[in-house]
């Protein structure tokens, strides 16, 4: 039993007035029609919801408990038509994304406070997490889109790029390498390095890249987040290589610097990316759109 939100108006304003020629000017349709569709109504049903009763017509038992559950369905019905216009002209709405670390602490939650001052009727969650956990958590539908550097299953996802980044050799101000110039990867290799766990884009850039120039730490120290890597360079445990956006305000206030070594600082990028076979709700689509613009601003 299919009933429409067409049939329902119909029924309720014949009930209404008692008529069908009432109705059908009040619609802008035939008398006929009126009558032919209250009549093939009532056969869907089974039930006879109108019976003659002097010149006019009057509702069943039937008809009238179909005309007061009519009256709430229609009453639903047009609350919801708002709704969806509020959808539509982006005055609602919700859209989950997803973060690697550093994106996520550093960068995003900058571009949501721009987003929302655009767009305050949209409800954003923003979750961070590790590379690996960020890209399972969109693979299963559990975000919408995400912000993130290290990719690995690239044929699954629509991948654009939103903003470069810069990777930086840290340490305190009091290490001996501080105050030296034009220093060597090489220079490096015997220091203690802090580094994040494994499952962090930036500690795969960094493994990779120290790899690639055939440097290898004898002395490494493994810290749970990026916080407790500035702190533990703060207090003189070892170096560090973290993005520029994680460190810039403990350069600024003199409690890191920046060393000068060879071929740093070294340029990244992060990315929005979303799963190909996945269409964004409105809201999504409005975010990613806005992200992709801000790295033209």
């Amino acid at each position: 039993m299919d009933l429409t939100m067409h049939q329902l108006t119909l029924f309720r304003t014949v009930a209404h007035h008692r008529s069908y020629t009432r109705a059908a000017a009040l619609l802008f349709l035939s008398q006929p029609a009126v009558s032919q569709q209250i009549r093939t109504l009532e056969q869907q049903l089974g039930l006879q919801l109108f019976v003659r009763s002097g010149r006019g017509i009057v509702l069943t038992p039937a008809g009238q408990e179909l005309l007061h559950h009519a009256e709430r369905l229609l009453s639903l019905f047009a609350e919801t038509a708002p709704i969806v216009r509020e959808i539509h002209r982006m005055e609602r709405g919700s859209v989950i994304i997803g973060a690697s670390t550093s994106a996520g602490t550093y960068v995003v939650p900058a571009l949501l406070a721009d987003f929302h001052t655009r767009y305050p009727g949209i409800h954003v969650t923003l979750t961070v997490a590790d590379r690996h956990m960020i890209e399972e958590q969109l693979l299963s539908h559990e975000v919408d889109l995400v912000v993130m550097s290290v990719i690995e299953q690239h044929d699954r996802f629509v991948i654009k790029p939103l903003l470069p980044y810069e990777l930086v050799p840290i340490a305190a101000p009091s290490h001996h390498l501080a105050a030296r110039s034009g220093l060597l990867l090489e220079d490096l290799q015997e220091e203690i390095l802090l580094q994040r766990d494994q499952n962090a884009g930036t500690r795969h850039d960094t493994d990779l890249h120290f790899a690639q120039a055939g440097i290898s730490f004898q002395k490494t120290v493994e810290l749970g987040n990026i916080e407790a890597i500035k702190e533990g360079v703060i207090a003189g445990l070892g170096i560090a290589v973290l993005s520029w956006e994680a460190v810039k305000f403990e350069v600024c206030i003199g409690d890191l610097v920046v060393l000068d070594v060879e071929g740093f600082p070294w340029q990244r990028q992060w990315y929005v990316v979303h799963l190909k076979d996945r269409k964004l709700s409105l809201a999504a689509t409005a975010l990613r759109q806005f992200l992709l613009q801000a790295k033209c601003n």
